[in-house]
């Protein structure tokens, strides 16, 4: 894991990088660390238990497609009352979750903002936004 910024909560961002094997076995590290991270982030309790099982969900969506042995990577972006998950892996189809599913709406009630991309190449992201208090859409 990697950071930026200098951490002392004065409203600069921090980022951390983190890249696991793309096997749910690793989603209890992204779990972890998404836990962490939020508590840095100075989140509520009730935020930072959305935010962690909004990122075992989106990570779960994205490893029915992952190409084996790839690697599932996890970029945060955090600064006080605030956090930026994005989570992405390289697909074996290149098409992002759909959106008309019980998983999605389950991630637009955990995190304030949900959004998905594609590319470069057959990479596919989950950005999941979390505000201190915002309980989902």
């Amino acid at each position: 894991m990697s950071e930026t910024g200098d951490g002392h909560g004065d409203g600069l961002l921090d980022v951390a990088q983190l890249s696991v094997p793309a096997a749910g076995a690793y989603l209890v590290v992204l779990r972890t660390a998404t836990a962490s991270l939020a508590a840095r982030a100075d989140l509520t309790l009730d935020d930072i238990e959305d935010l962690r099982i909004a990122v075992d969900e989106a990570a779960a969506l994205l490893l029915v497609s992952a190409v084996p042995g790839s690697a599932l990577e996890c970029v945060v972006t955090l600064s006080p009352g605030f956090m930026r998950v994005t989570l992405s892996v390289d697909s074996s189809d290149g098409e992002p979750p759909s959106k008309d599913t019980f998983a999605w709406t389950m991630l637009n009630a955990l995190a304030g903002e949900v959004g998905s991309s594609t590319g470069p190449g057959q990479r596919v992201a989950i950005e999941l936004t979390k505000r201190r208090g915002d309980r989902g859409e």
